[in-house]
């Protein structure tokens, strides 16, 4: 197995604003989707359009953030839909997409 490349303390430094730059956008996008700013739909149009937060963002994050969910809620959802909860966002197949759009799109604020 090859080694990993030694990082100078500059890329570490470019990494790590990277990361909490992703960090931000990632709480401000589930943050608007909890207060009810943001749809499930928009957060997947957003994926579809390549934004790479939001791709690589976990569904199970996504569940737990939509209005009157918490963790247990979440989890029951997407064990319900079938989805595998350490799947991201970026990685849903069509059926998935549109399983998680029927679920949460009938419940009011969602």
């Amino acid at each position: 197995m090859p080694s990993r490349p030694e990082l100078t303390d500059e890329r570490r430094r470019l990494a790590r604003e990277k990361a909490a730059e992703a960090r931000l956008v990632r709480a401000e996008l589930l943050g608007a989707l909890r207060n009810g700013d943001v749809t499930v739909a928009q957060v997947l149009a957003r994926a579809d359009a390549g934004d790479p937060v939001v791709r690589q963002t976990r569904v199970l994050r996504l569940a737990r953030s939509l209005p009157g969910f918490g963790d247990v809620a979440a989890r029951e959802l997407l064990a319900r839909l079938r989805i595998d909860e350490r799947r991201r966002i970026g990685g849903l197949g069509r059926r998935q997409r549109d399983a998680l759009l029927a679920a949460t799109s009938d419940a009011p604020g969602r």
